[in-house]
């Protein structure tokens, strides 16, 4: 089969370059049948030339054009659900129902649709008015965006679907979408909808761009090309680090999500409240997905004591007794066995003893146990991320020693705390809740961390490693759109040339304006 095209200034056409790759179908490991190119820097240049005038035609639309355009990619989506669902299940191995068609593909239109609410009502925009200095200012488009997308999350989070890409384009900046190379074919029918969506709602032609690949050099150029607005990238850690130093070695914008071991601690009265409760939803939470979650609980912390061995032992029974489940690709698999044999070397005690899966990528169920003195010897090295079905215990003498942990820790997106109701666990939490919250964008409180709600108070991001900034969420609209935004200020201006949002007269009736330190929603008194 001739290789797939890519997509620039929307016409699908032939990559300069003629190298090529195929994805594997993780139940089996054997490669799938169709090719998708690895572009050149020809290629990057022209998807960029085309984003560059996109965006000059973006800047002077309405927001209610960008809003039908993202609300008739929802539609054209959902046209293709079934057609998605069955490419995705080919390339990722995720399961069809509940995971794809009843969960991610619903959240990815929602989240197309909020987005298109955020443009069309424009509060993100945060405009700000000053009568008495004569200064206006408003978050506005960046320019052109590029979207890495992850392997494990084809739809929620993909390069032309995905928060990120909503986020941009609610903005008003086109995109350039970089497949995952795991799941090429599901961004492909993406971008079929979205160029469908185009065309109905007449946007410019360069809104929606796909590459399937590029080498490491000419993604690191392409973060860092002058015509390029910011950039957003979820992924390895390796790969993101040296995305970012290419984009920051020349001022651009690049948002993280790099690797996050989610710590989540667990106290001696809430196992004796309802500890077999807590073993199921961890290891529910745990084998989700085979594991392959940004929020699945990698270290939990337990304090000595005959509850903790209890739930200990409750959990490793279900870990050996669960099937291993198929990950997503070879390079998973790969990047997984190492982290547990990093763990293992480091002194952490293997727990389990189940089998891989008969066929196609996989790894045993792994639950990992190392005593917290251990651990504060070499902290960095026990979290190192292990992506995929492997945790780690760590066993603290005291609470003492679990404060000393938690102070340890690197960044994270989440971090839990389990405490009983009546009220021993107390001082325990007030002295670990502390140092836990400086670690992790969001704090949960009695359940475990898998699972992001898209809901405008999320934060989904936190401090290094977790992100490259803890200022931003990846989900969570309108704050989410901010990353793709510039402060644009406006100092003495005329009237009649400010933008819509600084003027006097509300453009809307509905967008929340800063007028002279108070918000409202009326337009400005004379």
């Amino acid at each position: 089969m001739s290789c797939h095209p890519v997509l620039i200034d929307g016409q699908w056409r032939p990559a300069v370059s003629s190298s090529s790759f195929y994805a594997s179908n993780p139940q089996t490991g054997a490669s799938l049948d169709e090719s998708y190119p690895v572009s050149d820097w020809a290629d990057c240049d022209a998807a960029l030339k085309a984003a560059t005038v996109a965006a000059r035609q973006l800047r002077s639309m309405a927001p209610e054009r960008i809003a039908d355009f993202l609300e008739a990619f929802a539609d054209e989506i959902e046209k293709r659900a079934e057609a998605l669902v069955e490419m995705a299940h080919l390339e990722t191995a995720l399961p069809t129902s509940p995971r794809l068609a009843d969960v991610e593909l619903p959240r990815t239109t929602n989240q197309l649709r909020l987005a298109a609410a955020a443009a069309r009502e424009g509060s993100w925009m945060a405009a700000n008015i000053d009568t008495q200095a004569g200064l206006r200012s408003h978050f506005a488009p960046i320019g052109p965006v590029c979207v890495f997308g992850p392997n494990n999350f084809p739809f929620a989070f993909g390069s032309v679907s995905g928060g990120d890409a909503a986020a941009a384009l609610a903005a008003g900046n086109p995109i350039i979408g970089k497949a995952n190379s795991s799941h090429p074919g599901t961004t492909r029918l993406f971008a079929e909808a979205a160029i469908a969506a185009i065309e109905a709602t007449d946007m410019p032609r360069a809104t929606v761009q796909l590459l399937y690949r590029t080498s490491h050099s000419d993604g690191e150029r392409l973060v860092a090309d002058p015509r390029l607005g910011a950039t957003g990238y979820t992924g390895s850690r390796g790969a993101g680090l040296k995305l970012k130093a290419a984009a920051d070695a020349v001022g651009k914008p690049i948002y993280l999500e790099l690797s996050s071991i989610n710590p989540v601690v667990i106290l001696p009265g809430a196992l004796r409240e309802q500890g077999d409760d807590i073993a199921q939803d961890f290891v529910v939470s745990g084998l989700m997905g085979t594991g392959q979650f940004c929020t699945n609980p990698g270290v939990t912390i337990l304090l000595e004591g005959s509850e903790s061995e209890t739930f200990v032992e409750q959990v490793r029974s279900k870990y050996t007794e669960a099937p291993a489940g198929i990950l997503l690709s070879k390079s998973v698999e790969s990047s997984l066995t190492a982290g547990i044999e990093t763990l293992v070397a480091a002194g952490a005690n293997s727990l389990t003893s189940g089998t891989a899966a008969a066929s196609g990528f996989s790894c045993p169920n792994t639950l990992l146990s190392v005593s917290g003195s251990e651990f504060l010897r070499a902290p960095e090295t026990f979290q190192t991320e292990a992506f995929g079905n492997c945790s780690l215990i760590v066993v603290a003498q005291d609470v003492d020693e679990a404060v000393e942990i938690a102070a340890s820790l690197e960044g994270n997106l989440t971090g839990c705390i389990y405490s009983d109701t009546q009220g021993s666990d107390d001082d325990a939490y007030d002295r670990i809740a502390p140092e836990l919250r400086t670690k992790v964008g969001r704090l949960l409180n009695d359940k475990m961390p898998t699972g992001v709600a898209v809901s405008p108070a999320m934060n989904h991001g936190g401090p290094f490693p977790a992100t490259g900034h803890p200022g931003f969420t990846a989900v969570g609209i309108p704050a989410a759109i901010h990353r793709f935004a510039a402060l644009h200020s406006y100092d003495g201006v005329r009237p009649n040339r400010l933008p819509p949002s600084l003027q006097d007269a509300n453009p809307n009736g509905k967008m929340w304006r800063l007028v002279d330190g108070c918000w409202t929603q009326s337009d400005v008194s004379a």
